[in-house]
């Protein structure tokens, strides 16, 4: 999807107005109107009863070296949107094109190659290890799958290289999942996805698991990383906090659609989306006293399987109006580079 500039001229009353103008992406991955459904079997015969509308025509890009933060709430779509990303989970329908190429439909071959380009750390190092391989298998396994190295020597090599890169020492090869820590075990899984030295990684909420202060390090890990190795990441968190320290730029998903999107400083300052300041409202402060009005969302979270008509989040919005009940807002610019699906915005 192509990017936007902005140009300002004078309306008839000499108020200064911006406009959208098309401009030359440089985009490293692109997703157009991304969609997934997970069809519900029922009856004698599994027939397809209904669908849970998990992503909802999502289009979105990513820009080279760069972090596209990723929030919203339990069941919005966010770890379902990564994955069909690296193609974990074949999307519905829709495109997605990485560094000029269009993966959306590549099978066998053509997939195992793109895999090298494409990793993901998943959000528990409990469940996301083998419990039965060594650290120097687990790491290694990825270069044995696509043939990196000829030498049992080299994959060795290579193996420690990386269990040094991210910051664990060399004898720990031998040693199993079970004698670590938490913040460990998620530094063999970051290890593990830089075997195959990807261009893109999919941060699937890689801290929510961890203690405060060992979420800390692994974020600092991975922005070191980042630098050092030019690694663009799509990183998907609950922690609104986190996610401003790490990311460039951050999208908002409710109910499987991207509500909002901007520079992560941008949208922190100016939230846009109704839904955006009430999650805003809900970052702790240090001293309450100086939080700004807290927005309490009423009801619950719709149903994917049956999504509201027009805004889905017009249900529990506080500045509904009846336009909301039957128009589906897409996103567009409210300021410069700054885009949001809303009618009032």
């Amino acid at each position: 999807m192509d990017q936007m500039t902005t140009t300002t001229t004078k309306t008839a009353t000499g108020e200064s107005k911006f406009e959208p103008q098309p401009a030359k992406t440089d985009s490293f991955i692109q997703i157009t109107d991304l969609t997934k459904q997970f069809p519900i079997k029922g009856g004698l015969l599994s027939r397809t009863v209904a669908n849970v509308n998990a992503v909802q025509g999502v289009s979105l890009d990513i820009k080279k070296g760069e972090t596209l933060g990723l929030v919203g709430e339990s069941g919005c779509g966010k770890s379902t949107l990564g994955r069909c990303i690296i193609r974990l989970i074949e999307p519905t329908s829709g495109k997605i094109v990485i560094d000029g190429d269009d993966v959306t439909h590549k099978k066998g071959e053509e997939l195992r190659a793109l895999r090298r380009k494409m990793q993901i750390i998943f959000q528990d190092p409990y469940a996301s290890l083998n419990p039965r391989m060594t650290v120097g298998s687990i790491i290694s396994e990825p270069l044995e799958i696509h043939n990196l190295f000829d030498s049992k020597k080299d994959r060795l090599d290579r193996t420690k290289q990386l269990i040094e890169l991210v910051g664990l020492r060399p004898e720990h090869i031998n040693r199993y999942p079970h004698e670590f820590s938490g913040g460990q075990r998620q530094r063999i899984g970051i290890a593990r996805a830089l075997a195959v030295d990807p261009s893109f990684i999919v941060c699937d909420e890689p801290v929510s698991a961890l203690d405060v202060s060992i979420q800390a390090q692994v974020i600092n890990l991975l922005m070191d990383l980042q630098q050092r190795l030019g690694l663009t990441y799509l990183f998907i968190a609950h922690d609104l906090k986190v996610v401003e320290h790490i990311s460039n730029r951050v999208a908002v998903m409710y109910l499987g659609k991207v509500v909002e999107i901007a520079e992560a400083e941008e949208l922190y300052r100016h939230p846009s989306h109704p839904y955006t300041r009430a999650l805003m409202s809900a970052i702790p402060v240090p001293d309450p006293r100086k939080r700004d009005q807290r927005i309490i969302l009423t009801g619950d979270v719709p149903s994917p399987i049956n999504p509201p008509s027009g805004c889905h989040f017009h249900p529990r919005c506080p500045d509904m109006i009846e336009e909301c009940k039957t128009t589906c807002p897409s996103l567009r610019e409210t300021r410069p580079a700054h885009r949001t699906a809303c009618i009032r915005a």
